[in-house]
């Protein structure tokens, strides 16, 4: 794609996915992130929601997409076994090797998967091709799926646990003002993901997701920018040096919570 998709034009077509339920993609933030995330990889927007679902807040890359990228970077696969017992592919990529791998619905039977009324007990063979695909392409070529799993996938990880991230009084007062001086942190149950306050050795707060790192991250600079005591160059200031303070972790972020982070970040700066 050589034209960039405007962002109010991704927004509208983020808005009318969403009311139409296309896809079955019925909320608008959840389809414009994945909108940006498409733009980001060279692909229309609209394509996001062809290829994605979102499964307990957290993107799903669709089986077939997954297969069509890994095939269009070269990758092959030659279906060995295909029954509802037993599927068994085999991948391959120059860059990465060959690699058979197999799925039987004891194994996933043996592991929880298989449940009454799940697609499991419907449709066995695809749920065991979707395993496959996921797994060899992992293997194989892991760069032609950028760390998306399937919606199957998905919908078998743990529920992102729920944590009052109020701060209290004290530390609210020292995010507010951001001093150069230590201030006392609050504490917190350790996550691997830190939050930190500039010219602070100790972490602010850790979080056990990207996803709640990003809302602790946008809270602070919602904070910085409702602030009456400084002026906008004291807030574009504050806001620098918060970012820096956590520039490492913003490297790492993937792709949907940096979209997220960046879109959040802009229109708390720009007042919107």
């Amino acid at each position: 794609m050589s034209n960039i998709i405007p962002f109010q034009e991704m927004d509208q077509m983020a808005d009318a996915i969403a009311k139409s339920g296309l896809f079955g993609m019925k909320d608008k933030s959840s389809v414009l992130a994945l909108m940006a995330v498409a733009q980001a990889e060279g692909l229309h927007p609209a394509t996001a929601a062809r290829d994605f679902h979102i499964i307990q807040g957290r993107p799903a890359l669709k089986a077939d997409a997954m297969l069509a990228r890994f095939q269009n970077a070269g990758g092959k696969v030659v279906w060995k076994e295909y029954t509802d017992e037993k599927v068994t592919g085999l991948f391959t990529h120059p860059n990465g090797g060959e690699l058979a791998v197999t799925w039987t619905i004891k194994q996933a039977t043996d592991i929880g998967l298989v449940k009454p009324g799940s697609g499991w007990i419907k449709f066995p063979r695809a749920m065991l091709r979707s395993r496959c695909i996921s797994e060899g392409i992992r293997s194989v070529f892991p760069g032609s799926v950028t760390g998306f799993y399937t919606p199957d996938e998905v919908e078998g990880f743990d529920p992102a646990p729920i944590k009052d991230i109020t701060p209290a009084k004290p530390a609210l007062e020292a995010i507010v003002e951001m001093p150069s001086d230590n201030v006392d942190t609050i504490d917190f149950t350790a996550g691997q993901y830190e939050l930190r306050l500039p010219n602070q050795e100790e972490a602010y707060r850790a979080y056990h997701t990207y996803e709640e790192w990003v809302e602790g991250f946008v809270e602070l600079v919602g904070k910085i920018y409702n602030n009456p005591k400084l002026d906008k160059e004291g807030k574009e200031e504050k806001y620098f040096a918060l970012s820096e303070a956590n520039n490492a972790m913003i490297r790492q972020l993937p792709a949907v919570e940096k979209t997220i982070y960046t879109q959040k970040t802009v229109q708390i700066r720009r007042g919107e």
